[in-house]
């Protein structure tokens, strides 16, 4: 029995290997192919090798976007079983290039908003080039080990983490705007906190409205199409800010009666996000009416209703994702493109539709090669989502950065959409608080219970062993005390069990928390150290 057992483990041991190593070729395959690319449209011009290179360190660091900062998008969808695996991947695959694409930024500071200070590099191209390669690689190698971890952490920390190592290893500690850093990090705290706070208060709202009432059809069928209204005006407003900057012009000329402004304002995003809630609005009404006929009176059915509108939030957030933070993750790529074809230093760059290319096709590659893993931590190994659950986590990634964008707040979309996920796991702590003590009493008071018998069994046995002359009564009484003691000893051994495991019970895995805030609070220092590494080696090995 036991060597089948080993052979069943080693079979699939060597399967799992086999898998890991097609993933790894493939990994590889997509990096040499970025390599050759770069070197044969390059060829003619000076430190094209350092453009190459850094175009290997640009395809490492897309796959480790794709691998890690892509399930906050799809993780709590796929949690809560509203789509499975390979279709989160198959929909985050999709929006996410078409969202580098379509409208990824043709222009990024690539400096990453004024970190450092570019004219402490004294126009030594090289020194800037070796600083941007050793940010790039640090920044994927840090994602890199927060994946095998399965610590879901910021892309832009990472990035930031990294652009400053190399800054204060190329110019010192002068070179760093510390203010900015101060920004930074404020938001390991605004962003999970924020979107905590607003996830549960979704999440609060569904199950007041909804799930707590008698009759949950017909309450459905009145608040359902109101949170999908007030996601969909939401998402509309979050993609026009934050999404539609590049192809913002484009749209004003093709749509006459908008305000003619480079980028879209607030009133207006809103504007547009509300004409589309209210068409939303009508359609979810009219789709829940009918439904309505075949659901049962249950949270099951509830959930139901929010399959369709989690699906599409998790399609919007990977658009967004794709559009927003694609460009900021290769900027040091386009910072060293613009180096090497200039040959001068520029705070601002435009980026190559070859070096989209590769932040956009690499995230796609990463996380199918990868993502899963990272996917499954942020949809079920912090708390257990459902659908009602996940969409509040949804509601709360899209708000979270509208207000923050209003109010100058400095917020990472990984830490809202993990800050999330904390406050509707804690919410249903809170909620269930009262029913919990109430079990834990009930438990308490079955425990003193036992353990009176048991004391009163020992009295007794005690006394009767105390007589000089036993009877043949006493004889039998004491064997039978014995095992009643015995018995009284296990059913309190299990009453002290039951208390504490009742005690034990906990939504959100403390274990998960505390390795991902770690992860976050050093998610700065640990990629600007690697950083720092990694440009002396870069230093003493080219001069």
């Amino acid at each position: 029995m036991e060597i089948q057992t080993v052979k069943k483990m080693q079979k699939k041991a060597i399967k799992s290997s086999g898998v890991d190593f097609i993933k790894i070729g493939l990994a590889l395959v997509f990096m040499a192919a970025v390599l050759v690319y770069s070197f044969s449209t390059t060829g003619d011009i000076p430190n094209n090798t350092f453009l190459a290179i850094a175009a290997l360190f640009g395809a490492y660091m897309a796959m480790n976007i794709g691998a890690n900062d892509v399930a906050n998008n799809v993780g709590p969808a796929v949690g809560s079983k509203a789509l499975t695996m390979g279709g989160a991947i198959t929909i985050a695959v999709i929006f996410e290039a078409g969202g580098a694409f379509i409208a990824g930024g043709d222009v990024v500071k690539t400096i990453k908003k004024g970190i450092i200070d570019i004219g402490a590099f004294g126009g030594n191209t090289d020194l800037f080039i070796w600083a941007m390669m050793a940010a790039l690689l640090a920044a994927a190698l840090w994602l890199n080990f927060a994946t095998m971890m399965k610590a879901p952490v910021s892309t832009t920390h990472s990035i930031v983490g990294g652009v400053m190592g190399a800054g204060i290893a190329a110019a010192g500690f002068s070179i760093v705007a510390w203010g900015t850093m101060g920004k930074i990090a404020a938001s390991w705290v605004i962003s999970p906190v924020l979107g905590g706070l607003i996830a549960a208060g979704f999440l609060f709202a569904i199950k007041k409205t909804i799930v707590f009432q008698e009759d949950r059809i017909p309450a459905a069928k009145k608040w359902v199409p109101i949170y999908v209204a007030i996601m969909s005006w939401a998402f509309v407003t979050y993609l026009t800010l934050k999404g539609l900057k590049k192809v913002w012009p484009t749209i004003v000329d093709v749509v006459g009666f908008l305000p003619d402004e480079k980028k879209p304002s607030f009133i207006v995003a809103s504007i547009l996000g509300i004409i589309v809630a209210l068409i939303i609005y009508f359609i979810v009404k009219q789709s829940v009416s009918k439904a309505s006929s075949t659901l049962e009176n249950n949270r099951k059915s509830v959930n139901s209703l929010f399959t369709i509108p989690l699906i599409f939030a998790a399609a919007l957030l990977s658009f967004a994702h794709g559009a927003n933070d694609v460009a900021n993750a290769i900027g040091p790529l386009a910072a060293i493109s613009d180096a090497v074809m200039s040959g001068g230093i520029s705070s601002k760059a435009e980026i190559p539709i070859w070096v989209m290319a590769v932040g956009a096709i690499g995230i796609a590659v990463g996380l199918a090669l990868y993502g899963p893993k990272l996917i499954r931590t942020v949809g079920s190994e912090i708390t257990e989502l459902d659908q009602m659950r996940a969409f509040s986590v949804a509601m709360a990634a899209a708000i979270t950065v509208i207000i923050a964008s209003q109010l100058g707040l400095p917020v990472s979309s990984t830490h809202i959409a993990v800050g999330g996920i904390f406050g509707v796991g804690f919410l249903r702590e809170w909620l269930d608080n009262y029913d919990e003590k109430a079990i834990i009493e009930s438990e308490k008071e079955i425990l003193e219970d036992e353990e009176r018998t048991l004391k009163a069994y020992h009295g007794e046995l005690e006394t009767i062993e105390a007589k000089e002359k036993k009877g043949k009564e006493d004889y039998k009484r004491i064997v039978n005390l014995y095992k009643m003691i015995d018995d009284e000893e296990d059913k309190v051994k299990e009453a002290k069990k039951a208390l504490k495991s009742t005690e034990k019970i906990k939504y959100v895995k403390r274990e998960a928390v505390k390795k991902i805030i770690a992860a976050w609070v050093i998610t700065v220092p640990a990629a600007a150290i690697i950083s720092a590494l990694i440009f002396f080696m870069l230093k003493g090995m080219l001069i």
